[in-house]
């Protein structure tokens, strides 16, 4: 009874003709709502499989199978989770590095991360783990302006002036990087760390939809990493 009773006020301050006006402006509304969630589900689905299309045949999960580059690109993460547990993401990548280099199939290590913040520094936790597991320092060389994966790649080239180079981190993330890579003029393969299981992955996945149309974009405008700066050179 109650809502019969303010519809009936509502229609004694409009008239039938104004109604129909409102009804009309909510439908369209409504209509280029779904539309825009339909395209941004294509979008994704585009991006996500075009992408993976793009890079999977540059991707290479068996030390003995994958060519030698003078340098790798050890793509950054945080080395603890979110509820300080060790992050396997870190670990994994760490390792897979490890074998690269003890395999002679890289000679020297870009560690590319976040270092926005005094008390989190993604290059400077890559490097203390990689010596205290054997590797030189001399063969290390820290990229602190890494705040994403496309400006770790587009800097591996303007700034460490690497034009072939193998990145190491999980398929997922090795899709996107060689795709930024090749778009870029950069020879790069990739090596998969090893992965990480359910329920972690699979909130990456649903993430990695997102990254990927962002991909897009900063490639279509041509956008430039955060921070270039002097160079850096890697002897041969």
């Amino acid at each position: 009874m109650a809502y019969k009773l303010s519809f009936t006020r509502v229609g004694y301050l409009f008239s039938q003709k104004t109604q129909d006006r409102i009804m009309k402006k909510i439908r369209l509304l409504f209509k280029t709502f779904i539309i825009l969630i339909l395209v941004f589900i294509v979008l994704c689905i585009y991006s996500y499989f075009s992408i993976k299309k793009s890079s999977s045949p540059f991707i290479y999960d068996r030390i003995e199978n994958i060519p030698y580059n003078k340098t790798g690109l050890l793509l950054g993460t945080s080395k603890y989770t979110r509820k300080g547990m060790p992050n396997p993401y870190f670990y994994n990548r760490i390792a897979a590095a490890i074998v690269l280099y003890k395999s002679e199939k890289i000679k020297y290590l870009i560690l590319s991360g976040d270092n926005r913040y005094k008390s989190y520094n993604e290059p400077i936790m890559m490097k203390k783990e990689l010596i205290r597991r054997g590797i030189p320092d001399s063969v290390i060389f820290l990229d602190f302006a890494g705040f994403r994966t496309y400006d770790s790649v587009i800097r591996c080239k303007k700034v460490f002036e690497q034009n072939n180079i193998t990145i190491i981190s999980q398929r997922f993330h090795l899709e996107r990087a060689i795709y930024i890579a090749n778009k870029f003029g950069i020879n790069a393969i990739g090596y998969e760390a090893y992965p990480v299981g359910f329920p972690d992955n699979l909130i990456i996945f649903a993430r990695e939809f997102l990254a990927r149309i962002v991909v897009l974009v900063d490639i279509y405008t041509q956008r430039q990493p955060k921070f270039l700066g002097n160079k850096i050179i890697i002897p041969e």
